[in-house]
């Protein structure tokens, strides 16, 4: 069991919408919604690339739906904000390659309910996932992942809202948040650092002002004093960025999507992934358990772990780590209260948590894509409703609460 250190600082990095991997990300979710949105049964693997003038779309795709590539591909681009020639990558001018077949027979055996040997749906693939709660921020998320994404989030809020007031303001960027922890509580923001890309004609001074003003708005007033040490742009400029300054993948930014560093990641990328690969499915019900185990209050942090086989519907194992902050005498006994609540098979994590109709539920794949994939409301894994529900498992097996 992981023991809280008396003392230490943590850093986390977060990085823009118009970040060259994070642009693939949401070209890939954003193939994936549309597919979904037609045909709730498509099986999608799309990986995307940017460089240059260039945009690259390709992988597995099977689906009844008629997706109309080339719109969905530049309107993400379009809506980042890449429309300016002078960024050497435009919505309407970068070159576009498709390339895509559909998912291999011999996955598609064991995931399909019908012809797996268990007639139940089994998991996309084998592998480990994730999840992480904590109860230091009101998202119950680590501090430094998430105040590293809003500060780059109002920037691309004030960027797209306020054009005329920030023309200076391109959509490549970066933020990084260093917080120093007591006795396992956030007590400080020691640095900050930003780079943002902005047009030959910004002024450095102005930028730092705006990163002050940012960061006073989003981060509380009792973890930011005169001595947080700023860092904005500290090569000195940061005029070429965007897939101009460095190609964009699908799928390179699986800290920033998760927990900043915080906790385990068992490796698998979740965009442009349709909620058969348990990547993605279970990595978002893993976060499911562990916040809701949070939020009933039985224990501080929890990290919840799950992993599969290929084509077999029942997880290999579940493992939970409070890290010490567990309301149990043992993690051991929280994890059978878990198990009565939660059905960890795929086929039940699609079902609870709605993963093939995002938008008749008001969210989308494409959202997920940039700001990282948990804390944010409006996701059905950030849901507590199982709450009252491990209360009462917890009783069942006469533990006190």
């Amino acid at each position: 069991m992981s023991k809280i250190r008396a003392e230490h600082v943590f850093t986390s990095e977060s990085v823009s919408e118009g970040h060259p991997d994070k642009v693939c990300d949401q070209i890939s979710d954003a193939v994936l919604d549309a597919c979904l949105e037609q045909d709730p049964e498509s099986r999608v693997a799309c990986e995307s690339l940017v460089t240059t003038d260039m945009i690259v779309v390709s992988g597995e795709i099977t689906t009844h739906a008629d997706v109309v590539w080339e719109t969905t591909t530049r309107d993400i681009v379009r809506s980042i904000g890449y429309n300016d020639e002078a960024m050497r990558f435009t919505a309407d001018g970068a070159k576009l390659m498709i390339c895509i077949h559909s998912q291999s027979p011999d996955i598609s055996l064991g995931v399909t309910a019908e012809t797996s040997k268990t007639h139940e749906q089994g998991a996309g693939d084998q592998g480990m996932m994730f999840g992480y709660a904590t109860n230091e921020t009101e998202e119950l998320m680590p501090a430094p992942i998430m105040y590293a994404h809003k500060i780059v989030q109002e920037f691309a809020r004030l960027r797209k809202e306020q054009p005329k007031k920030y023309p200076f303001l391109r959509p490549d960027a970066k933020s990084q948040v260093s917080v120093r922890y007591v006795d396992g509580k956030p007590v400080k923001v020691e640095t900050i650092v930003v780079s943002h890309q902005h047009t030959p004609d910004a002024k450095m001074e102005v930028l730092e002002s705006i990163v002050r003003e940012v960061a006073a708005s989003v981060i509380p007033a009792n973890l930011l004093d005169k001595d947080v040490k700023y860092y904005v742009n500290p090569t000195g400029r940061f005029e070429i960025g965007g897939p101009h300054g460095d190609t964009g993948l699908t799928g390179r930014k699986i800290i920033v999507d998760t927990y900043g560093g915080v906790g385990s990641h068992g490796g698998g990328a979740f965009s442009g992934k349709d909620p058969s690969k348990v990547d993605r499915s279970a990595a978002y019900m893993c976060r499911y358990v562990a916040k809701n185990v949070v939020a009933a209050g039985l224990a501080e942090k929890c990290e919840v772990q799950v992993a599969y086989a290929i084509g077999v519907a029942y997880p290999l194992s579940l493992n939970v780590d409070t890290y010490g902050t567990g309301k149990f005498e043992k993690d051991e006994d929280l994890e059978l209260i878990i198990r009565d609540v939660f059905d960890m098979r795929p086929a039940t994590i699609i079902k609870t948590l709605d993963l093939k109709h995002p938008h008749k539920n008001g969210w989308c794949y494409k959202e997920t894509a940039a700001y990282g994939h948990f804390g944010r409301p409006n996701f059905p894994w950030e849901k507590t409703n199982k709450v009252k529900d491990l209360i009462e498992a917890a009783k069942k097996r006469g533990f006190k609460i």
